[in-house]
């Protein structure tokens, strides 16, 4: 048996891997709609989007993780420690190829699911059918649906919205800006729930959901206004000035919460498993969870900036410019659309992907201006590889699976 240090070793080669490829992949989540809508460049969003994620997975991200990601493999599986061993290699391994051929492509698939796909891949090798809770797989299934379709809505209304109270007025830069504490307000009350619902850091707070929603309402409130007043200052009118120089502020803002909060919560698709395995090389056993050192939630985020940097661009180009066109008001109805589904989504008990909800509220706003703006050869591309990722991730795992069963 080859031995346990050098299967750590692996262990963090193939974390960093998916890590690489969380940033490569799900970064255009945060920063698409505001690289579409020109409101900061690629190399600002790759620079913004690395740093934030890194500072999201060290100091929001979770300290503790579940053995099985989503709950859906049953435990008993993790008995043998040495089966535990190679199960998470082969899931991370497998979940990074899957990622890697889609950002080849320059499509969107969630990293979440794919962690999900292989590690039912491992669960079918090692302990047959019957350790996958279906019904679980089942919630997965019926997210490919919702993601979507809460994202539409929501981005469709908000854009409606826009349109009506300030793009259809003559005076659209007073109207923007005095309207500006609404949107910011309602924006940062769903960005300030996310964070205490969402992050691994604000569920440690243990805030119940009437005080939540009291802070959070309290705080947008009072924010809103002071972003007036900031907007106010910073923004002077000019004759070519319109509701886009409002929105343009108002969206990077939006689109670094959602970066900080993706290298909260997505880290542990990559450092779960290398977690799992860092555990038993130096314990020799494995419990339902599984405690996560800040050494390597900060080794995943760095893993997550690099794959940002060096590889970020070919999905962010994807939906920020070829699914529909962007500007900075239907940006900010994308991101918010995004955020939100995801919150009421996961309030509801519902697994959603960040990566549906983000291409859904594209769609929505590219909708919002008539079908014919809407690219439905790549959206109906994007949507073939999202009900493929589970079962390519599943398949390549237990090839994996098998292979390193032969040589470890």
């Amino acid at each position: 048996m080859i031995s346990e240090s050098f299967i750590l070793v692996a262990g963090y080669i193939f974390g960093f891997y998916m890590a690489w490829n969380i940033g490569a992949n799900d970064v255009a989540n945060s920063m698409a709609p505001a690289v579409g809508a020109k409101a900061i460049t690629i190399r600002q969003a790759v620079f913004i989007a690395g740093i934030l994620n890194i500072l999201g997975a060290t100091f929001i991200g979770s300290h503790v993780t579940d053995t099985i990601r989503n709950g859906i493999v049953s435990t008993e599986i993790l008995s043998d420690p040495h089966v535990a061993l190679i199960g998470a290699l082969s899931a991370m391994l497998a979940a990074g190829l899957w990622i890697s051929f889609a950002t080849w492509k320059s499509l969107p698939v969630s990293t979440t699911h794919s962690i999900v796909g292989s590690m039912i891949g491992f669960g079918i090798m090692a302990g047959g059918f019957s350790v996958i809770k279906w019904d679980k797989l089942g919630a997965v299934v019926l997210s490919w649906i919702i993601s979507p379709f809460f994202s539409i809505v929501i981005a469709f209304i908000i854009f409606k919205i826009i349109v009506k109270l300030i793009l259809s007025k003559k005076n659209q830069f007073s109207r923007a800006l005095n309207l500006s504490p609404f949107f910011v307000g309602i924006t940062l009350f769903v960005v300030i729930l996310s964070f205490l619902f969402k992050t691994p850091l604000g569920k440690n707070l243990s805030i119940e959901t009437p005080a939540a929603l009291a802070i959070s309402l309290v705080l947008s409130i009072f924010l809103g206004i002071v972003c007036k007043n900031l907007l106010s200052r910073y923004i002077k009118k000019k004759s070519t000035s319109t509701a886009e120089d409002i929105f343009k502020r108002i969206q990077v803002g939006t689109c670094c919460y959602v970066a900080l909060s993706q290298g909260a919560n997505d880290v542990a698709n990559a450092i779960g498993p290398l977690a799992l395995i860092y555990f038993i090389v130096k314990t020799g056993n494995v419990g339902a969870t599984v405690p996560v050192p800040v050494f390597l939630l900060c080794f995943g985020g760095i893993g997550i900036a690099c794959g940002i940097a060096m590889a970020g661009h070919r999905v962010m180009e994807t939906i920020g410019t070829k699914i529909t066109t962007l500007s900075n008001t239907r940006g900010f109805a994308v991101e918010f659309a995004a955020a939100t589904t995801v919150l009421v989504a996961s309030k509801m008990g519902l697994p959603v992907s960040t990566t549906h909800a983000a291409v859904g509220g594209v769609l929505g706003v590219g909708l919002a201006g008539g079908i014919e703006a809407v690219n439905f050869r790549i959206v109906f591309k994007i949507m073939l590889y999202w009900v493929l990722t589970v079962p390519a991730s599943a398949l390549t795992s237990m090839a994996i699976f098998k292979v390193l069963q032969l040589i470890l």
